[in-house]
């Protein structure tokens, strides 16, 4: 079984906007390379909202060189940027947003979700672009819950969405840059389950939600991840001990520099400085002003 070089764990909450109440999980200014190319996870538990008229969420901000990819457990997220895309993003929906060479972009609480209020929870994951890619043009690609392969794991509502990558006989629903996988886990008490990661992948198991051991030595808790060894070794064993939700996430190291400040991750200083000056001269457009 592959080798558990760490666990951590964050119960540490915090705002982002007035509509993402987030844990970080992981970031690349901790674990670098560890990590590759993975930068990022904000998990935001569930949270009981009340109903509003008011918009709730995060305003107008710029991003370039990576993707996000945003995970609907529970609530409604309306995004909208400077290239054209957007849309809301429903429970059991994923959006994949490429930054690429740069726009703006809004996460707000879908209005219709924002009248009724209720359980608010979902994931926001940060993906590296390699460096000849980091100027790519950007992209939208909404992942609906119906568009993402399931694949049944006992006949007790066990599952896994492979919203990327590979999974069995399964292949997942979004376009990527680089190999990578990310599965969406599900899993009942008493579930055991062996899985098969590509050995020269950094690999990374979130839980979310639960409690799982792992490897027959270690029990994890919710809100923590688990890094392992890239070594010769492929199988990770999973005995969920509670009701768990977790995520997989394997990718192919990019082996280049990481330079990120606030929004911009880029592969050195001098490509930061130019994010922020083309910013601040209007270069990554403007999202469109709504028409009555």
């Amino acid at each position: 079984m592959k080798k558990i070089n760490g666990v951590y764990r964050n119960q540490q909450m915090h705002w982002v906007g007035d509509g993402f109440p987030v844990k970080n999980l992981f970031s690349y200014d901790r674990l670098g390379q560890v990590i590759s190319p993975f930068l990022l996870l904000d998990y935001a538990a569930p949270y009981a909202f009340s109903a509003t008229e008011e918009q709730r969420g995060v305003g107008s901000h710029p991003h370039r060189g990576f993707e996000t990819v945003t995970i609907a457990y529970q609530g409604e997220v309306e995004h909208k940027d400077s290239h054209g895309g957007g849309g809301v993003i429903k429970t059991g929906d994923v959006q994949w947003m490429t930054a690429g060479a740069g726009l703006v972009h809004q996460e707000f609480h879908s209005d219709e979700y924002a009248k009724r209020g209720g359980l608010f929870e979902m994931v926001q994951l940060w993906v590296n672009l390699p460096a000849k890619d980091k100027m790519t043009t950007p992209r939208y690609q909404a992942l609906s819950a119906a568009d993402i392969p399931v694949k049944a794991l006992d006949d007790r509502g066990s599952q896994l969405r492979v919203i990327a990558g590979e999974f069995q006989q399964f292949k997942g629903a979004a376009t990527t840059f680089s190999p990578v996988n990310v599965w969406d886990l599900t899993l009942q008490k008493g579930l055991i389950r062996s899985f098969q990661v590509p050995a020269q992948h950094n690999t990374i198991v979130v839980v979310l939600e639960g409690q799982v051991q792992i490897n027959t030595t270690h029990e994890i808790k919710d809100h923590s991840i688990v890094l392992f060894a890239k070594d010769a070794e492929t199988e990770i064993l999973i005995e969920a001990l509670d009701a768990t939700k977790l995520l997989i996430l394997t990718g192919e190291p990019l082996n280049e520099p990481i330079e990120g400040y606030g929004p911009f991750v880029m592969n050195n200083k001098a490509e930061i400085v130019t994010a922020f000056a083309e910013f601040n001269q209007g270069k990554f457009g403007q999202i469109a002003a709504e028409t009555l």
